[in-house]
């Protein structure tokens, strides 16, 4: 049993959702607006998963993820209006896992809920260390030259695939299945944002990260 916060300011979808997540045997904390999510977070930080719906009053599911984002690598699904691009950009921009567009289907929510939940849960030990770089399983954290960095679920992800597959292209279309765990059906513009977040994120260390262009990306290191 996961324990999920979520936040909107429909009611509609709110009674939805705490009906789908309770059936599938989680425990739901619902807020309708970002604000209140905030404060629930605060008082239950043993969070599994966070899911924002992008417009609401008060505080809206953009500035929210970026504030969680500032105290937390909890995984954070993004609910955004249908066709809305620029939502689902921004969102993965500021550091959301993942994004649903409404209206959706029960099971398309609860196959993208169990995807970072099983993300969140595949732990190692012992940390590993790859080409000089230390992943460290639990808290989505790297260590580069001494300096650590917490990344979210699926950059800490797609930089331990490039990075394991070190000089190998790896295909764009093989990233995104490699990552997100289902056959995509959103923007492909998707891989590119999680690219140059995670550039920005390690320092020079991003530099390693090449573009293959028409094809992919793959690391390469400074070695």
């Amino acid at each position: 049993m996961a324990k999920i916060l979520y936040a909107d300011d429909e009611i509609k979808y709110r009674r939805l959702l705490e009906l789908f997540l309770k059936n599938q045997g989680h425990q739901i904390l619902t807020a309708s607006n970002g604000e209140e999510l905030l404060a629930l977070f605060s008082d239950h930080p043993d969070t599994d998963l966070v899911i924002l719906d992008i417009m609401m009053p008060v505080m809206n599911g953009i500035e929210t993820c970026t504030v969680l984002r500032g105290m937390s690598s909890v995984p954070i699904l993004m609910l955004t209006a249908l066709g809305e691009i620029k939502d689902e950009v921004e969102g993965l921009e500021v550091g959301a896992d993942d994004y649903i567009a409404k209206p959706f289907s029960n099971e398309k929510l609860i196959a993208r809920v169990a995807a970072l939940l099983r993300r969140k849960q595949i732990q190692e030990v012992e940390s590993l260390n790859v080409d000089g770089v230390t992943f460290h399983e639990q808290n989505n954290e790297v260590t580069i030259n001494n300096q650590n960095c917490i990344l979210t679920q699926k950059e800490f992800t797609l930089f331990k695939v490039l990075v394991m597959n070190k000089d190998q292209v790896m295909l764009r279309d093989t990233l995104l299945n490699k990552i997100w765990g289902y056959s995509y059906e959103g923007d492909p513009r998707t891989l590119d944002t999680h690219i140059k977040s995670l550039r920005s994120k390690i320092g020079v260390q991003g530099e390693c990260i090449k573009t293959a262009r028409g094809k992919g990306y793959f690391y390469r290191s400074q070695k």
